[in-house]
């Protein structure tokens, strides 16, 4: 750790882009925990709330390794782009569970061609549900713990883009 960083926590002042980086990465793995180990089958929906993970986190990390300010920057807001993707995708999976709008067809309709050689694979395919929960915590789905989730990630790194200014340490208001 280097010693900007060290004195960053030991202030109280954690980079909230490494927080932000932690807290994405700790959510992903949770999410391919609850399919490998949990033994949860994730829709199309939440296959493509993963998404902005897979983009956002190696962003986050190239934006801490990166000596420019004006490339942190740059990684940094591309990062927050895919984390308020995400945070979209995660209220319009979670409002598709409530059924307060359609989801896609493909995983919560029949369509509306059907043919008799697809539905000889019928026994083959399975479609998981959209619109159906498979697990709540707390009385959230996955699909709005991730909503919020990618939320306080965005604010987090949104946050990192604001915190100093050119080589400036925070500052801190003492107490009497």
């Amino acid at each position: 750790m280097d010693t900007g960083a060290a004195m960053g926590v030991i202030s109280g002042y954690p980079d909230p882009a490494r927080v932000a980086l932690g807290l994405a990465t700790a959510t992903i793995l949770g999410a391919l925990a609850s399919e490998i180990l949990g033994g949860l089958v994730p829709c199309e929906l939440c296959l493509t709330q993963r998404l902005p993970y897979y983009f956002g986190i190696p962003l986050l990390l190239a934006s801490l390794l990166a000596p420019a300010r004006s490339v942190r920057v740059g990684l940094r807001l591309c990062a927050l782009a895919f984390f308020l993707w995400g945070t979209y995708l995660g209220v319009y999976h979670a409002g598709v569970e409530w059924k307060l709008w359609s989801g896609p067809t493909a995983c919560t309709g029949t369509g509306s061609d059907v043919s008799f050689d697809a539905m000889a694979d019928l026994n083959n395919a399975r479609v998981v549900p959209c619109d159906q929960v498979q697990f709540r915590f707390l009385g959230l789905s996955l699909a709005g713990w991730n909503a919020g989730l990618s939320l306080l990630i965005s604010v987090l790194v949104g946050f990192s883009l604001g915190l100093r200014k050119a080589g400036a340490e925070p500052t801190r208001q003492t107490q009497p």
